[in-house]
């Protein structure tokens, strides 16, 4: 049977990590090694990883290391000029390798994980972030994304047209609003909750959805 769970906005799941993260909690490790343990059930032989300048890259990064460290072969595209200096070295360390979007082959994969933009993004893809999802559209690899399908609204599920849509999402702590509204249902595929320790009142939600696997907790 597949759970229920509440859903919530960008803002109160942003809220819920503030008094972990003054505290210390790994959020990132921890939300990494759920979204590994996801990849790895697909058994990837070449894996790209976009990765952007925020949290979700972070997790995309060290994510990347522990398929790396399995054996895989994995590509790594920043799709900005920031990114996570310590989970790149970390992927990096662990055999992935980094490339430009002029090497980007959209049929060189078997799997591609997003994590370009988190939820604190609004509006569309920009620059090379867009360039590159627009390459990849036509792809048929399996799409994981980290959180939510970068470009989509958490909160309203609003989306224009360069947005990879996942095979897996994998979300973190709550299931975000905007993968149940507008067109988040189309663009998120199988939601898999992560619980990486937030603490969130179900009386505050501001829905529910229902989800594949509820991982944690």
């Amino acid at each position: 049977m597949t759970p229920t769970v509440p859903t919530f906005t960008a803002a109160q799941v942003r809220a819920a990590e503030v008094p972990l993260l003054a505290a210390g909690v790994p959020l990132m490790r921890r939300a990494a090694a759920a979204l590994a343990e996801v990849i790895a059930e697909h058994h990837p032989e070449r894996m790209l990883v976009l990765a952007g300048p925020g949290d979700n890259g972070g997790d995309a990064l060290f994510a990347a290391a522990d398929i790396a460290a399995r054996g895989a072969r994995v590509d790594i595209l920043c799709t900005s000029d920031r990114v996570h200096t310590e989970a790149l070295q970390a992927a990096t360390d662990a055999g992935a390798r980094s490339i430009r979007l002029a090497d980007l082959d959209p049929d060189a994969y078997d799997l591609i994980v997003d994590g370009i933009l988190g939820i604190g993004a609004r509006g569309a893809l920009r620059g090379q972030a867009r360039e590159a999802v627009t390459g990849l559209l036509s792809a048929s690899a399996v799409v994981i994304s980290v959180d939510l399908p970068s470009g989509l609204n958490a909160d309203t599920g609003a989306a224009d047209e360069a947005v990879l849509a996942a095979t897996t999402t994998v979300t973190f702590g709550a299931v975000k609003a905007g993968l149940t509204r507008g067109e988040g249902p189309r663009l998120s595929g199988r939601i898999v909750l992560a619980d990486i320790g937030l603490t969130l009142d179900p009386n505050d939600a501001v829905g529910q959805a229902t989800v594949a696997e509820k991982r944690g907790g």
